[in-house]
């Protein structure tokens, strides 16, 4: 079998603001489900979801695999269930106010500001669906991660292809960090060195409403982004939000309300500014890392010039007695020490507490007896060594 090759994102020139939505009470008030669909094959909306969550119980089941598979097998017999009916009943799901301008503005203030700002859907309902919105019509999203079905020959919906459960969501944010946005694309385990990273998780915001939205919340927190919580303006309920910043899952928390000037659409600007700015430091920090790796590589073939530089700031930070007597055990290995480093060793001892206490034990004074051999007698730093030494034989 030949081996695909996955067209991947890479690093940006400029900073990139990947803008996460659960879709479900998030972006439109109900489940899409509900909107359509349910009612089409005769259920009543709460009676088909206690039935599905029951599916589940009794055969230890998905609860997404559980709807998937009764939305299924009850269109038998109502409706052919397949991609473009899907897509039709996505069509008619209402949205939060704002929604349809949202991301356009987003993407549009976010070039204002230097950056690029991309959309993604990480969804347990139904991909299809989704893509019957107007707003994915229109290429609103980067990607769309949701739960989706494998069509036969005739393109009847036949067995589940994708699910998106709760704890696999995050798995979606690990794609979107490194640009390995094919869900079949294995490099989403490759190791990527943090400079090379298309999306940290630092530029990461996370919109969602309930419990299904903690781990991908919980792991953006964790790693410097920013997750909000929504909840429905029109009923004004923070239950669900009030608890998700009780439990450390989110910090901030807004109304599902995308229109200009609200506080969802203030918060996200924030961020986006901030970003901008905390890029160009993360740039800066970027390199001055480079640089460091660049002057080790081509100072790495003198790795025993480097093993007593490293013991030299060792002793000058050493916190402890204990820590001073092991570092010189290493330093009397040594003797060819440059002109300079001598000069900072008699520095250490003379201002470090922690040496210059303990000048009087004999194996600080036999090390720097023996370096100040070779050194000038004349020399300040010598001469103040001595008189110490000299302090420590008179006690």
């Amino acid at each position: 079998m030949e081996k695909k090759e996955y067209i991947r994102k890479t690093k940006e020139d400029r900073p990139v603001v990947a803008i996460c939505y659960d879709f479900d009470k998030t972006l439109t008030p109900d489940d899409m489900q509900a909107q359509g669909y349910i009612q089409s094959v005769g259920y009543d909306v709460k009676e088909f979801w206690t039935e599905s969550n029951q599916l589940a119980v009794d055969n230890e089941m998905d609860q997404n695999l559980a709807y998937m598979f009764k939305m299924v097998k009850e269109a038998e017999g109502n409706l052919v269930f397949n991609k473009d009916n899907l897509r039709e009943y996505g069509a008619k799901v209402k949205l939060f106010p704002g929604v349809e301008e949202w991301f356009e503005r987003m993407r549009l203030y976010g070039e204002e500001k230097g950056v690029i700002v991309e959309h993604y859907i990480i969804s347990s309902g139904l991909k299809e669906m989704i893509e019957g919105t107007d707003i994915a019509q229109k290429g609103a999203f980067t990607k769309i991660f949701a739960s989706s079905f494998y069509y036969n020959s005739r393109g009847l919906a036949e067995w589940p292809a994708q699910v998106i459960n709760y704890t696999n969501k995050t798995q979606c944010l690990f794609r979107i960090e490194k640009g390995v946005l094919d869900i079949n694309d294995p490099g989403v385990n490759e190791y990527f060195p943090p400079e090379k990273l298309r999306v940290p998780f630092r530029n990461m915001i996370y919109i969602g409403d309930s419990d299904t939205d903690v781990p991908c919340m919980k792991l953006v927190n964790v790693h410097g982004g920013y997750s909000i919580g929504v909840y429905n303006p029109e009923e004004g309920d923070k239950t669900k939000v009030y608890k998700m910043v009780r439990d450390n899952r989110i910090k901030m928390f807004a109304p599902a309300d995308y229109t200009v000037g609200s506080q969802l659409d203030t918060l996200v600007k924030q961020i986006i500014d901030r970003t901008a700015c905390n890029e160009v430091l993360e740039d800066l920090s970027a390199d001055y890392r480079n640089e460091v790796r660049e002057f080790d590589a081509a100072n790495s073939m003198d790795s025993y010039q480097n093993e007593k530089d490293e013991l030299i700031i060792r002793l000058a930070m050493s916190p402890s007695f204990v820590y001073t007597h092991q570092t010189i055990a290493k330093l009397e290995k040594f003797s060819d020490w440059s002109d300079s480093q001598k000069e900072k060793l008699l520095t250490i001892l003379l201002r470090n507490n922690q040496v210059r206490m303990i000048a009087g034990d004999e194996d600080i004074r036999n090390f720097y007896n023996k370096l100040m051999e070779t050194m000038d007698p004349n020399d300040e730093n010598v001469d103040a060594v001595k008189g110490l030494f000299d302090w420590f034989a008179l006690l």
